[in-house]
């Protein structure tokens, strides 16, 4: 059993082309968080109106920072709910697409060129000249670490495979 907060992995093979995409797990969607918002509001504030009438009239103010509160929490998880990491093999290209709180970065890495580099803490990173991204941020453990075999496997073949072409070439 797996502890992976992190959902949506999908790893698609098209041919000898290979896609990674993985994004930020969020178990609440606009609408959802919308209607539970306005009812723990409408609540707190139909609390406070009780208390009001029953002569506490200072609970009002204490229920309006409860609800700026929770509209603050609201707010910070949406902020990561479109959040996510793509990987794409393009023929001699690899592209890393990176969605972090609404801000989308695109790199471009040319594939014979690319080294898979993994760290002590159990990063994962492509690194090509003088750049290097983090990819796998969305993973676990587990799912990390199959991700960096696989797309090590994908480069050092992608690298034979060249060798091999201009072997070839070179012998006709």
């Amino acid at each position: 059993m797996t502890t992976d907060p992190h959902c949506d992995a999908d790893l698609a093979e098209v041919g000898a082309e290979f896609t990674y995409f993985r994004r930020h797990c969020s178990s609440l969607d606009w609408r959802l968080l919308h209607l539970v918002f306005g009812s723990l509001a409408l609540f707190l504030v139909l609390v406070a109106v009780g208390f009001a009438v029953a002569g506490a009239w200072l609970i009002i103010p204490f229920a309006g920072i409860e609800i700026a509160g929770l509209g603050i929490a609201a707010w910070w998880t949406l902020r990561r709910s479109g959040d996510f990491e793509r990987l794409a093999f393009d023929g001699d290209r690899i592209v890393v697409e990176i969605r972090e709180q609404g801000l989308l970065r695109q790199f471009e890495f040319n594939r014979c060129w690319a080294r898979l580099v993994t760290g002590d803490a159990g990063t994962v990173a492509l690194r090509s000249h003088g750049r290097e991204i983090a990819i796998g941020r969305f993973c676990g453990e587990e799912s990390r670490q199959a991700l960096a075999r696989e797309l090590r496997n994908r480069l050092d073949g992608h690298r034979l495979y060249r060798i091999n072409q201009v072997t070839s070439a070179g012998e006709a």
